[in-house]
């Protein structure tokens, strides 16, 4: 368990399951320590409503939307369109983890293979009764995140100490 500090104010969010490295290694469970920029943010439009604020910063997941976490392909690390032959994730979770997302800028502007991929801010999982170990990212309750997302969308980067 960790905490998001904004504007004063601590929030507890969910990190990874192994804690938290400076050597982050793809599948490891960690959350990789240091400076993540915000790139985007994504949500799903069957699930949840558009953030108002900021709306050019806010991408709807579509059906068809993957996120490639196969080392040693040219997609490692990158959105893909489903089907897709590699290793990749589902974008439309049932378990409502990625129904609001802000995607995070670790082993993306410039990839090394297995450092890491899909490393997300995203909901806490409902079913799963609250704040579990993600596999890397960082995760809010669903409430929080809805409540920060305007101010999280205009911040430049998040750092993991």
């Amino acid at each position: 368990m960790g905490r998001l500090l904004l504007d004063g104010k601590a929030y507890p969010c969910a990190l990874g399951k192994t804690g938290i490295t400076a050597r982050k290694r793809e599948g490891d469970g960690a959350t990789p320590r240091g400076f993540l920029a915000i790139l985007t943010g994504r949500f799903r439009a069957d699930r949840v409503q558009k953030p108002l604020e900021n709306e050019s910063f806010w991408q709807r997941i579509k059906t068809r939307d993957g996120w490639c976490d196969a080392p040693f392909t040219p997609a490692y690390n990158c959105p893909v369109a489903l089907p897709h032959p590699q290793s990749h994730e589902v974008m439309t979770r049932e378990d409502h983890l990625y129904d609001r997302l802000i995607v995070l800028d670790w082993n993306m502007s410039c990839r090394s293979q297995g450092r890491g991929s899909a490393i997300f801010l995203h909901q806490a999982c409902i079913e799963r009764g609250g704040m579990h170990g993600t596999e890397g990212c960082i995760a809010l309750d669903a409430v929080t995140f809805a409540r920060l997302a305007p101010r999280l969308a205009a911040l430049d980067a998040l750092i993991v100490l």
